[in-house]
């Protein structure tokens, strides 16, 4: 190795060296290859939820810095033997647990050209192309999912950007529809100014995400009001408009609606124009979550839920979820992009530059939380252009072609019950024999180390709820024989059960 690829490290004899070039070829197919044993066939090696204990992970490792480098050899032989057992395998073709957080080469490879490529785009001039990509491949999307005209970013007000997640999306636009709502006092005059006033709104089965962007906007998780549902656990509308009026009838000032695309605990969906005309004819922000359900927009049959879409402040779902496009990747797009730009700008003199100031270019820092930001466009870029329009609605109707075939199981077992109609890709169940039956049979199941399923709890249409199973199709190389395999395990200890 040549002296210019060492440095000395100042104050010590060692001396250290970065990786050359032939070393970074070396490791790197190398790491390519392993990642490619792990998803095509060696993920299906492990049990989908870890057995380590607490604790146990951290205990098989040295509790102090190497003080010298080590071999690639050495770091790769820790990640089989101590990272992989520790690991809950999300990308197991029998991952039926929350939501999928599926992923796939093109994503994959496109996230590490983003990484090799290590740019900065926190404005228009520090990477050109990390900005005008973002902005072509929202557009794209929101083409992709006949998405109403106003979010596009060209040649309207309104636009598109990457986030990291729909909690994100959801604490921006709630910070934005505050101060809108407020002339944005608090903007200028800080916390105290903020108007013990304001409340907003979302349905009993939203995300927690809603509640804790109340508390990190400094509105308070007790100004958050959780409107009732209907028997399909969608948000009621007159429910909705009732609240509203009491509130302002008490004083209050309402200034945000989140309507969800597909709650987390049984993807319903929330009737956007009903709610829309609401919040349209009070001046409230509707912020729309289709966090998950929002990629089987992509099929033009699933289209119905933007029912009213156009009437919204701003909408948001994660192709992070169920479009193979590997965490964390959230569209976020907004009808008129000017409120959330002047709630998050500032502009020290470090940045000040010519094209900002110019007013022709996008400068994404004003439209998030943080000021830097990776080239997160370019893995969904590559999932657009590798799969195309086409080749994603056949995995989107795939993984509800399954999902229908796991729910004609559970409704043709004797002892399971169908806790609420299947929605897209969940299938949410019950034990005949009740609430403890149906938490052993989801311990039994997960036990095994052949399945992972998680729980939730719905109305039962009798003033109650209930514990019951959920089972989330969408892990991106899931074919029918997982979901066959999965059932097996979900009937034997289901039989176990009504046998006792």
């Amino acid at each position: 190795m040549s002296e210019t690829q060492r440095e000395s490290w100042t104050g010590s004899g060692a001396t250290a060296h970065h990786m050359d070039e032939g070393e970074f070829r070396r490791f790197g197919k190398e790491m390519i290859d392993w990642v490619a044993d792990y998803l095509y066939g060696g993920v299906e090696k492990h049990p989908v939820q870890s057995r380590a204990a607490p604790g146990e992970v951290r205990s098989m490792l040295p509790g102090r810095p190497p003080r010298e480098g080590e071999g690639f050899k050495d770091i790769i032989s820790d990640l089989d033997r101590i990272v992989l057992p520790g690991l809950t395998h999300w990308q197991h073709p029998n991952w039926h647990g929350y939501f999928p957080a599926n992923t796939s080469g093109p994503s994959i490879l496109g996230d590490l050209v983003a990484s090799g490529l290590g740019v900065q785009g926190m404005l228009w001039s520090t990477s050109p192309a990390c900005t005008e990509v973002e902005t072509l491949v929202m557009d794209w999307m929101a083409q992709a999912l006949e998405l109403p005209e106003c979010y596009q970013s060209v040649p309207g007000p309104g636009g598109g950007v990457i986030q990291d997640t729909a909690s994100s999306a959801s604490f921006v636009t709630l910070l934005a529809a505050r101060e809108r709502a407020t002339d944005w006092r608090s903007n200028r005059e800080g916390l105290g100014a903020i108007d013990r006033r304001l409340v907003a709104y979302t349905s009993n089965q939203a995300h927690s995400s809603i509640a804790k962007a109340m508390k990190m906007a400094g509105m308070g998780e007790d100004q958050l009001r959780l409107v009732g549902v209907d028997d399909g656990h969608r948000m009621d509308p007159s429910a909705l408009e009732e609240c509203i009026r009491r509130d302002l009838a008490d004083g209050h000032l309402p200034c945000y609606v989140c309507a969800t695309l597909g709650t987390t605990s049984s993807v319903a969906i929330d009737p956007v124009r009903e709610i829309a005309e609401i919040t349209d004819a009070h001046g409230i922000w509707l912020h729309v979550d289709g966090a998950f359900a929002g990629a089987a927009a992509i099929c033009p049959e699933y289209r119905g839920m933007h029912e009213g879409l156009e009437l919204a402040d701003s909408y948001t779902f994660n192709p992070h979820k169920w479009l193979f496009t590997n965490f964390d990747c959230n569209c976020l797009w907004l009808r008129d992009r000017e409120p959330l730009v002047r709630t998050l700008t500032v502009m020290p003199e470090y940045l000040r530059n010519e094209a900002s100031e110019s007013g022709r270019v996008i400068d994404y820092r004003d439209w998030q939380v943080p000021l830097g930001r990776r080239f997160r466009a370019l893995k969904l870029w590559f999932v657009m252009r590798f799969y195309g329009i086409e080749g994603l609605q056949a995995l989107i109707r795939h993984h509800v072609e399954l999902a229908s075939h796991f729910e004609r199981l559970v409704e043709e077992h004797p002892s399971l019950e169908l806790s609420t109609p299947r929605n897209l890709t969940l299938t949410c169940f019950h034990h005949q024999d009740g609430d403890a039956a149906t938490e052993e049979l989801l311990k039994a199941v997960n036990a095994t180390g052949d399945a992972y399923l998680s729980h939730t709890r719905l109305g039962d249409g009798d003033g109650g709820d209930r514990f019951v199973i959920r089972v989330s199709i969408g892990q991106s190389r899931i074919e029918r024989e997982h979901v066959d395999r999965a059932f097996e395990l979900i009937a034997r200890e289901a039989d176990r059960l009504s046998r006792r």
